[in-house]
């Protein structure tokens, strides 16, 4: 534990060390239980005097505080997890800024409801949304030249299979696609450039994993045959959000990474042994790190070497060992790395990807050279691309890099932080017993999974923050019923020793964010109206067309006034209402909400979103603005009359 008196932690309270034991405790014996042997315990807090009792103090933390009207320095955008939406926080105020629906339904914004966001998520025929929520773990941006370039954000849906793409200048979702013939769908990462074309240093592709494998094509047959099952990569265009192409690999895919030159995709695989119940998958003392040679793969595919699964087109390539055998023809390499990793991130200078232990509590170091002299044929085996496979402390997840060749990683059992030097950890690999690679810890409160640095994923990494995404809050906020808030905490890696910034809450279940410097970032604060081909133009063009059954209804907002004074229809009448927002003040948004009609959504300044919904209820019903406008805000309402 820190040293930290009362007076500096009024929650550090003493009985906090034997709930920190008892966490640790359980969850190793948990995995003892399910048959798992480890050697996690000979790592156990012993690096150079460092890891017997964890640094950090929030001494200092006030020069970190955000004032009433001051701006924060940096965007964090999170993912929600099974919430299924995007979220954007404030660093390093740790302030929510906007919550981002994706796949699940908004009333506040109207997503779900309206036509234009329905046409996004996917209906079935009858117009209903094809599904209702998702499962979102990881969100990444697009680049140029090595870092942030503030047009897009990619997130997955673990749940049902899709990625999203978010707009940043709106910071709302433009476009979902379905990846075909995979299941658990879980790390995604865009290219940082093009992997053919030289002078294209900007993203063109997104690669997706996926965990779970799955008869091909999954309709029925060899439901219980898990042999016959397998895992596939996954390319998406980033513009068109098409599926370029997919690979069929051993074993699975957790988390992605990619490199800097474009030329590599990376991703982690705790399942190699293809098991489908848990103790298959931890039959084998080491997984891999499968790394894939995308201009092969794109060569192979428009030489006509692929196949198609089922009635989806996507070409599909053989990733598989016993196909790639041969590094100076092979698609991908699998980089032997300990058990049941879970993570893989690139440092920023792009010379090493880290992959974590998770069930061993080393961190494994691959070096990108090495992987493209394997695929050259110039290494004998995978194994020799890895330089370094530090003992870092129990259950290691996730790794952050602060620009300095320093590596942050996660310890989910030991629920700390290790700071750790990576060219020590070469240097002690290479047999020289006098480097300690393991430079500081900090104790998390508790079991922190994802961990990310400022600009961390980038090349611009600038060592000023580090984000503890933990999975347990326990006793750290006030107690609200048994789902508990889950624990964000803020650390100051600006210096030699870390230090907690502070706690912020963040609503169940985040997993990845990155943290993007707000310079980076810019967005509309007001729409304009030719984006818009539906709009209603003119504030005399309010009006109610009938074709038999069918009510198109057009109609203009200006605060503190709709357009129409009432809409008058039939019962069973389908209707279609058609709203603008003709203000042009930032920050003036309408709503729209339809008493007892399930009818209820925004339209931002100059914003045009329509609703279609059946008339089946008859009377008197009240439309009202749902989002403050005006002083006469309460005012601004009409009737919605539907004839019996």
């Amino acid at each position: 534990m820190s040293d930290l008196s009362k007076e500096q932690v009024n929650n550090d309270l003493p009985e906090d060390e034997g709930r920190r034991k008892f966490f640790g405790t359980t969850a190793a014996a948990s995995l003892a239980g399910a048959g798992l042997v480890m050697g996690l315990s000979a790592c156990k807090q012993s690096e150079n005097g460092v890891a017997g009792k964890a640094t950090g103090h929030l001494e200092g933390s006030s020069k970190f505080e955000v004032q009433p009207g001051k701006l924060d320095s940096y965007y964090s955008f999170s993912s929600a997890g099974h919430n299924g939406e995007m979220r954007i926080y404030g660093i390093p105020s740790g302030r929510t800024l906007k919550r981002i629906p994706v796949f699940n339904v908004d009333p506040m914004v109207g997503w779900g409801i309206t036509n234009e966001s329905k046409a996004i998520m996917g209906t079935n025929a009858d117009g209903s949304l094809k599904y209702m929520t998702g499962d979102t773990h990881h969100v990444h941006g697009s680049y140029t030249d090595g870092t942030y370039n503030g047009k897009y954000l990619w997130t997955n849906d673990k749940l049902n299979n899709r990625l999203a793409r978010i707009r940043m200048d709106r910071m709302e979702c433009d476009a979902i696609t379905d990846i075909p013939n995979v299941q658990g769908f879980h790390g995604i990462f865009p290219d940082k450039r093009d992997p053919v074309d030289a002078n294209v240093n900007f993203t063109t592709r997104v690669f997706c994993g996926s965990e779970f494998a799955s008869p091909k094509p999954n309709d029925g047959r060899d439901t219980s045959d898990p042999t016959k099952w397998f895992s596939l990569f996954t390319c998406v265009d980033a513009e068109s959000m098409e599926v370029r192409w997919q690979v069929r690999i051993n074993g699975n895919n957790d988390l992605v990474a990619t490199s800097y030159d474009g030329k590599l995709a990376a991703s982690n695989q705790y399942n190699t042994e293809n098991g489908a119940v848990l103790a298959d998958m931890m039959s084998v003392e080491r997984d891999a790190c499968v790394f894939f040679n995308i201009e092969r793969i794109e060569a192979a595919i428009k030489a006509g070497k692929s196949f198609t699964i089922g009635n989806t087109k996507v070409p599909v390539v053989d990733g598989t060992i016993d196909a790639n055998k041969d590094p100076k023809t092979a698609l991908v390499c699998y980089v032997p790395v300990p058990k049941n990793p879970h993570g893989v991130n690139i440092s920023p200078d792009g010379k090493y990807f880290v992959c974590s232990g998770k069930l061993s509590p080393t961190a494994t170091v691959i070096e990108t050279e090495l992987v493209h002299k394997w695929f050259a044929g110039e290494l004998k085996t995978e194994r020799d691309a890895v330089v370094a496979e530090p003992e870092i402390g129990l259950g290691p997840l996730h790794t952050g890099f602060d620009g300095k060749g320093n590596a942050f990683t996660t310890l989910f059992l030991d629920s700390q932080i290790v700071k750790w030097n990576v060219d020590k950890a070469i240097a002690q690999f290479k047999g020289d017993k006098s480097a300690q690679p393991v430079l500081d810890r900090i104790d998390v409160h508790y079991q922190p999974g994802h961990g990310y640095t400022s600009m961390g994923e980038t090349k611009e990494a600038d060592g000023k923050f580090y984000n503890s995404g933990n999975k347990f809050s326990k006793d750290r906020f006030l107690p609200v019923g048994p789902l508990h808030v889950e624990t964000e905490q803020l650390i100051d890696i600006s210096g030699e020793k870390m230090q907690l910034i502070h706690d912020h809450t963040a609503y169940p279940e985040p997993h990845d964010a990155i943290i993007v410097r707000a310079d980076l970032v810019k967005t509309k604060q007001v729409s304009d109206m030719n984006d818009y081909p539906n709009a209603v133009k003119s504030m005399s063009d309010n009006r109610i067309e009938r074709k038999g059954k069918k009510v198109m209804v057009y109609m203009t907002s200006q605060a503190p006034n709709f357009g129409l004074s009432e809409i008058k229809v039939k019962h069973g009448d389908d209707v279609t209402i058609t709203l603008t927002n003709h203000d042009k003040v930032e920050d003036l948004t309408h709503g729209f909400g339809i008493e007892n009609y399930n009818v209820n959504f925004i339209v931002n300044p100059q914003e045009t979103h329509s609703v279609s919904f059946k008339a089946n209820k008859a009377g008197v019903f009240w439309i009202y603005c749902t989002h403050f406008c005006h002083a006469l805000h309460l005012e601004m309402r009409m009737r919605f009359i539907v004839e019996a």
